[in-house]
């Protein structure tokens, strides 16, 4: 290995470190409170360092959250490749998504400004463009089985597979958002199980959608009946 390939590789590794360190200080402190002092702390770095590599603390963040962004497109896909059938690959990444928020709460809770647009000022180009290409890539595997359904007649013909997926990810982002608040309140003092909601709603919405033909296909299904998650992921 040449000196030009090998002080690449030390520089690729250096940026790795820092981006640990500032993933573990967001994940303990949240961004409004974390510095680049406390990264360039917990990176064992000066803060003048972290700057030769990341532009500002929000874009060492957008960074952190793309990991996030990569785990739950491989468990998006990991889920869509258990059926053929692309109705119930729509329901199998509903699951994933549920299974993301309670695997990796940290990086769920990042998202909460990796959404932000002003957020995103500052951040470089290059990154930003990171951030789009991760976006596409998560959106790429929930709308593919939505585009199958529609293709073969089980989902109305004039319905878009990304207009779809907003609406399904939207509902299933409020109620998340709600677990993640105040789970027991909602459990314990109004006696709702806010998940058994959430996949009653999901059902409803995407039942709205389907085609007689798909009613009758798939007539006395309930999503929340015909799930992969147990007992065990909600704990």
């Amino acid at each position: 290995m040449g000196i030009p390939e090998r002080k690449e590789r030390e520089k690729e590794a250096r940026r790795e470190e820092i981006l640990n360190a500032a993933q573990r200080v967001f994940f303990q402190k949240g961004v409004a409170v974390s510095t680049m002092d406390d990264i360039a702390q917990a990176a064992e770095l000066s803060k003048g360092t972290l700057y030769l590599y990341y532009h500002s603390k929000e874009e060492l963040y957008l960074a952190a959250a793309n990991r996030g962004m990569d785990i739950m497109a491989h468990m998006f896909q990991d889920a869509s490749a258990t059926t053929d059938d692309p109705i119930m690959q729509i329901f199998r990444v509903g699951d994933a998504y549920y299974r993301f928020f309670r695997e990796q709460r940290d990086f769920f809770r990042m998202f909460y400004f990796y959404e932000s647009p002003e957020f995103h000022a500052g951040v470089s180009q290059g990154m930003l463009d990171q951030c789009r290409q991760q976006d596409q890539k998560v959106w790429a595997v929930v709308t593919a089985p939505i585009k199958r359904a529609i293709d073969e007649g089980l989902l109305h013909p004039e319905l878009d597979p990304l207009e779809v997926g907003i609406m399904l990810w939207s509902n299933a982002n409020g109620f998340l958002r709600l677990l993640d608040r105040n789970e027991s309140y909602w459990k314990d003092a109004m006696g709702v199980d806010l998940l058994q909601t959430l996949r009653k709603s999901s059902a409803l919405l995407l039942e709205a959608m389907m085609t007689e033909k798909a009613q009758q296909k798939y007539a006395g299904m309930i999503l929340y009946k015909d799930s992969p998650v147990t007992e065990e992921e909600k704990e």
